[in-house]
C-alpha cells in the first residue's frame, strides 16, 4: 500500500475538477427535469450503499471505500446507461476485498436482492445468479483501472486529534469511532501535539466525514482537507467545545512566566507538588492555523458541507420508520454517549448555524425572518426515494429508446464492453 498520498493513484488520477464531473453527467442531464435531481441521486445512492454495507456487516471504512468506487465508476459512465443497483452490489463486493474484509459473493447477492426487492426501491430485476455480479466485478475493476487503494479522512482525523484526557497514541473507539483505522506507522506525525477534543466532539467530526460521502467531495478534495474541514465545523457546531472556545477567548491573560533564575529559586522553596498537573490550555484556532493547508480552501469546503446538509434536509426516505434522519450516520444511535445520538440533533445544529451565519455561510431566511423582512417564504420541494427510483427507470427507458432510434436512423450499440471487445479485434 502506498504511504505517500501525493505519489498515489488516488491523488494523481482520481482527484478531478468540477468540469470533469459536469461532463460525466452530460447524458443524464438530458433525461431529468431539474439538474438538482442528480444531486439527490448522489445522496440516494450513498444511503443505499450504507444500508447494504450494514446488512453485510461491513466496517465504516469499507462502506466509504465502496462509495468512492461508485463515484469513480460514474465519472466514466452515466446513470441512464447502466444499472446502478448492480454497480452498488459490485462496489460493496470489491471494496470488501480491497479492505481485506472479504464477503462471499453469494451473501452479497442474497442481501442485495433482499434489500432492493423489499425496501422502498422495488427493484425486481436484480439477478439471483452469482455470475452476473462476478461479471460486473470485472467491468468495475476495469473502469477503476485497478486503482483500489483509497485514502480516507478518518486516518487524518485520528492522527490530528485525540479524545480529551486520553494520552495514548493508539486509535480510540467510541461506538463506531475509530473502527477500521489501520494501526501502522504514522505518516502525519508521532502523535505529539494532537488537538484534544471531547468524546462528543470527536464523534461529531467522525460523523461529518461519514456524511461527506453523500456528495462528490471525495472526488474534488484530498482526504486530509475533508478531515480538517470536519474539525473546523466541529469547533463551531459542537456546543460544549464552542462554549469552551468563547470562555478561553474572554479569559484574562495569564501573567508572563518568570525568568529562568527566578523560577529555579522559587522551585527550592515551593513544595514538590506545586504546579503538578498544570498545563496551558490548548488553542484550537492556533492549532488549525499552524497546519500546512490553505484555510480559505478549508472554509470553502466547510460551506460545501453545510450546503450538502441543506440539500439533504429535503430528501426523505419512503416507507421507513422515520424520515431520512434515521438513516443519517451523523446522528449515531442511542447509547453511544454522544450528545448528537438523537435523531435530528446534528441537522438542527447545522441548520441553526447556517441561518445565523456564524460560520461565514450566507444567511438562510426562515419563514419568521422572511415575514419580519416582509419577504415571502420560499418552500422548497421534498424529494423522496420512490421518486428517484421512478426517475432512474424513466431515464433508462428514454435512453434506450434514443439509442434504438437515433436521429441518424442507425441503431447505436448499448453494450460498452462489447464495443471494447470489437475494437480490440476479438
Amino acid at each position: 500500500m502506498a504511504t505517500d498520498f501525493w505519489a498515489s493513484t488516488h491523488y494523481n488520477r482520481w482527484i478531478v475538477d468540477r468540469a470533469t464531473l459536469k461532463q460525466a453527467r452530460v447524458d443524464d442531464l438530458q433525461y431529468v427535469d431539474d439538474p438538482e435531481h442528480l444531486e439527490f441521486l448522489a445522496i440516494f445512492f450513498a444511503n443505499v450503499i450504507s444500508k447494504l454495507g450494514k446488512k453485510l456487516q461491513l466496517r465504516q471504512r469499507v462502506i466509504a471505500t465502496a462509495t468512492v468506487f461508485f463515484r469513480r465508476f460514474y465519472v466514466k459512465n452515466s446513470y441512464c446507461e447502466t444499472d446502478p443497483f448492480m454497480v452498488i452490489a459490485a462496489c460493496c463486493y470489491v471494496a470488501a476485498k480491497a479492505e481485506e474484509s472479504p464477503v462471499h459473493i453469494k451473501n452479497v447477492v442474497t442481501e442485495a436482492r433482499s434489500l432492493f426487492n423489499h425496501e422502498n426501491y422495488g427493484v425486481k430485476s436484480f439477478p439471483s445468479d452469482n455470475s452476473k455480479l462476478a461479471e460486473m466485478e470485472f467491468y468495475l475493476v476495469d473502469d477503476l483501472e485497478c486503482d483500489l487503494v483509497i485514502f480516507h479522512p478518518y486516518r487524518t482525523l485520528m492522527t490530528l486529534c485525540r479524545k480529551e484526557g486520553n494520552r495514548d497514541t493508539d486509535d480510540t473507539e467510541a461506538g463506531e469511532l475509530g473502527a477500521g483505522i489501520d494501526t501502522g506507522p504514522r505518516y502525519w506525525g508521532s502523535g505529539d501535539g494532537q488537538l484534544e477534543l471531547q468524546e462528543g466532539a470527536l464523534q461529531m467530526a467522525w460523523f461529518i466525514i461519514n456524511d461527506t460521502y453523500r456528495s462528490q467531495l471525495c472526488l474534488l478534495y484530498p482526504p486530509h482537507l475533508i478531515a480538517i474541514a470536519a474539525i473546523y465545523l466541529t469547533l463551531v457546531l459542537h456546543a460544549p467545545t464552542h462554549a469552551a472556545l468563547k470562555a478561553q477567548r474572554h479569559a484574562p491573560a495569564e501573567p508572563d512566566a518568570p525568568a529562568p533564575e527566578a523560577r529555579r529559586r522559587s522551585a527550592r522553596k515551593a513544595p514538590a507538588s506545586a504546579g503538578a498537573g498544570h498545563k496551558p490550555a490548548q488553542d484550537p484556532v492556533g492549532f488549525l492555523a499552524g497546519l500546512n493547508v490553505s484555510m480559505p480552501l478549508v472554509a470553502t469546503l466547510a460551506q460545501e458541507i453545510l450546503a450538502l446538509y441543506a440539500l439533504w434536509d429535503r430528501y426523505k426516505e419512503d416507507g421507513a420508520a422515520a424520515t431520512a434522519d434515521s438513516a443519517r450516520s451523523a446522528f449515531g444511535t442511542p447509547g453511544q454517549g454522544s450528545p448528537y445520538a438523537t435523531p435530528g440533533g446534528l441537522k438542527r445544529t447545522l441548520s441553526g448555524t447556517s441561518r445565523s451565519g456564524s460560520t461565514g455561510v450566507s444567511n438562510v431566511n426562515t419563514p419568521m425572518e422572511a415575514e419580519a423582512r416582509e419577504e415571502p417564504a420560499v418552500e422548497e420541494s421534498v424529494v423522496s426515494a420512490a421518486f428517484l427510483v421512478q426517475l432512474l427507470v424513466k431515464m433508462r427507458e428514454n435512453r434506450q429508446a434514443d439509442l434504438a432510434h437515433p436521429a441518424s436512423g442507425r441503431p447505436t450499440a448499448v453494450n460498452k464492453m462489447l464495443e471494447r471487445t470489437q475494437a480490440a479485434g476479438w
